[in-house]
């Protein structure tokens, strides 16, 4: 907790630089935070997969297994905020790590007091509890709600910050269809079973299929969701948009074989009305 008694978090540091990260760890823990730290890729991976964090600082040019490759490992089973910390300053590594799943990307050298409000600025957008792990938060949600999709087969656990895609797995003559109303009503597809399928997201990514759960029959500008989501003043040559739009996209895509969200030409995006099967 911090001076004022108010839960301030759990970060873990991933950093090979001695200097820089006792740097990191004494001032955030000066400010309250309870701080663990990983000195190589090795290391981290154990850690992320073993401990629960609010907040992770990764560096990326890391001994053994590099910065950016932890961030696609954590994405496939944690959606726990990441805030890059990188010399490498190129726009395009930039965009690639918020396409990979960072929440933020701070160039090196970096002032200290920034890396605070951007910490505090990601924990507030990702609903930071301070219980660690599970971070989402809409305002608008109802305890132990559950949205979905217009086939119900994509199904988001609000409280649970979990989405979940419903397969039917059929152990029979292959007859079954990916519908569980029909394997809860037809006998002929009894030799069938529901498996639910995790979809690993982003905090962000999260928030954005919330909204058009929420919505289903709105039709958002990229200004409405960049301001939904990240609180913010949307300015229109801010790729953040898309990026994160692409990322949701392809994730479900190759999570559920189906396009769930539609772009309109022109406007924005919008949940798709039917049933649209890749390929």
């Amino acid at each position: 907790m911090n001076e004022l008694g108010e839960k301030t978090g759990r970060i873990l540091i991933v950093e090979d630089d001695v200097e820089i990260r006792k740097i990191l760890r004494d001032y955030l823990g000066e400010n309250g935070y309870e701080v663990h730290e990983a000195a190589e890729g090795r290391a981290a991976s154990k850690l992320m997969r073993e401990e629960t964090y609010d907040l992770i600082l990764m560096d990326l040019m890391l001994p053994y297994i590099s910065g950016d490759h932890l961030i696609k490992e954590l994405r496939e089973y944690s959606n726990t905020p990441v805030i890059v910390l990188s010399a490498k300053s190129m726009m395009e590594t930039r965009l690639e790590m918020l396409r990979v799943g960072a929440d933020d990307y701070i160039i090196k050298p970096f002032d200290l007091s920034e890396v605070l409000v951007r910490i505090q600025v990601v924990l507030r957008r990702s609903g930071f509890t301070g219980n660690g792990g599970g971070h989402f938060g809409q305002s608008e949600q109802t305890e132990g709600e559950v949205l979905e999709t217009p086939d119900g087969l994509l199904k988001l656990y609000v409280d649970e910050h979990r989405v979940v895609y419903v397969d039917t797995i059929d152990s029979g003559d292959g007859s079954a269809e990916k519908d569980s109303d029909a394997v809860q009503n037809d006998g002929a597809t009894a030799e069938a079973r529901n498996e639910e399928r995790a979809v690993a997201l982003t905090a962000k990514e999260l928030q954005l299929l919330q909204l058009f759960l929420q919505y289903p029959k709105k039709t958002f500008t990229k200004a409405n969701l960049y301001e939904a989501v990240w609180q913010d003043t949307y300015y229109y040559e801010d790729n953040t948009i898309n990026v994160h739009m692409s990322n949701l996209r392809s994730k479900l895509k190759k999570q559920t074989g189906r396009d769930y969200i539609d772009t309109v030409w022109g406007i924005g995006y919008r949940l798709a009305e039917g049933e649209k099967t890749c390929g």
